[in-house]
């Protein structure tokens, strides 16, 4: 059995050498012919996995190892009968933990003493914004819940859910951090979701995080918003046209990191693990690895606090421990300073090479004579405790 693999899916080897020979290709630049003699293929979001890739091939499985599928043409895989399958909140708990460290940076700006005095709106409650929510809400924060497509469906079943708000009320917040898939069709299209109208709602002190899908919002019209007074502070982590990303708007927003927020080691093997048990159930085979097992051990296994440590700064340091996106920022702006021809294979090597990042579940904090208060806090995090 041939299975044909995106290059930068991690421990191929590890979940899929006693299955079949895996070929290694980039994923950005696979062809047909490098997948025509494949019987299973697997890829992240930089593959359009569509009848051009696919028609006349021997591909019968096709896995992403990703929570979004909008560059997987669903309908003709099922009409040409190949199985499908992706691998939806693997990385939910990851994009989290990125949008946290990016709101306590933006309180530290803001020059708050409490970052739970923001309140902040979740355009998109699937995977990733159920998981933010309830991390914020178990931190104190007030946060307002926009997904038109999910109110719709749970009242439509008389359901009870949650209290959803309008995309206008959630606009309203401080920190506004979209979630949704990518969508051109229905009655809820994302496809420039915040455009120029949305964007001239926004104002100075406001913060808005994208680590969802790039074409949610208007490219254009951001950098039109933000080359005008009172703009809004902004938060980049997709774009539009990627790779080749617009310079100039990597240049206006305060933060733009590679498309890299679902990219902890955690997020990535977990991803890696959901398309394992997929093919092996589609082939009949026993289900016998576990991501847990082929994690290594940490870099940063451990953090010791006393009594005497503020809980606000106790908790800026644990989460930039773990991760800081500054860096991801740094790397990014320097990749865009190339000439142009250049800067598209810089954001694909970013992400190619992206250094080990491991989720907060991997440092035990030690806790010595602290408040409650700061130990549900790191809990709600999703660190692990030592008191």
């Amino acid at each position: 059995m041939l299975i044909v693999a995106d290059e930068n899916i991690p421990l191929l080897d590890s979940f899929f050498g006693d299955i079949g020979e895996i070929r290694r290709v980039s994923g950005r630049s696979m062809t047909a012919s490098d997948v025509r003699d494949a019987d299973a293929l697997l890829v992240r979001s930089v593959t359009r996995v569509n009848r051009e890739l696919l028609e006349g091939s021997r591909v019968r499985f096709v896995g992403t190892a990703t929570i979004g599928t909008d560059h997987v043409d669903l309908p003709w895989l099922e009409g040409a009968g190949i199985r499908f399958s992706a691998a939806p909140g693997c990385n939910a708990n990851s994009v989290a933990e990125y949008v946290l460290s990016v709101i306590s940076l933006h309180a530290e700006k803001q020059g708050l003493e409490d970052w739970t005095n923001l309140s902040v709106g979740i355009v998109g409650v699937g995977n990733v914004g159920s998981e933010l929510a309830r991390k914020l809400e178990r931190l104190g924060f007030e946060v307002r819940l926009c997904d038109p497509p999910r109110a719709e469906l749970e009242e439509s079943r008389q359901e009870p859910g949650e209290n959803f708000v309008t995309l206008a009320d959630t606009l309203q917040c401080d920190v506004v951090s979209l979630h949704t898939p990518l969508t051109r069709d229905g009655s809820h299209p994302t496809f420039h979701m915040i455009g120029q109208q949305e964007l001239a709602e926004l104002s100075a002190g406001q913060l808005l995080i994208n680590a969802g899908r790039g074409e949610v919002i208007d490219s254009s019209a951001l950098l039109e918003r933000l080359a005008q007074g009172n703009s809004p502070t902004v938060a980049l982590d997709v774009w539009e046209q990627e790779p080749r990303i617009n310079p100039e708007l990597v240049d206006r927003v305060w933060l733009a990191t590679p498309h890299i927020a679902g990219y902890s080691l955690e997020g990535k093997v977990q991803g890696t693990e959901m398309i394992y048990q997929a093919l092996s159930q589609f082939l009949g085979l026993p289900i016998r690895k576990k991501a847990g097992q082929f994690l290594p051990e940490p870099a940063l296994s451990k953090l010791s606090f006393t009594s005497s440590a503020d809980e606000e700064d106790a908790i800026r340091i644990a989460l930039r421990a773990c991760y800081d996106p500054r860096r991801d920022d740094a790397r990014l702006r320097h990749a865009m300073d190339g000439a142009p021809a250049e800067r598209g294979p810089a954001f694909d090597r970013l992400r190619r090479d992206y250094p080990v990042r491991r989720e907060c579940s991997s440092v035990k904090i030690q806790l010595k004579g602290t408040s409650k208060s700061l130990q549900d806090s790191f809990r709600a995090i999703g660190f692990k405790l030592k008191i």
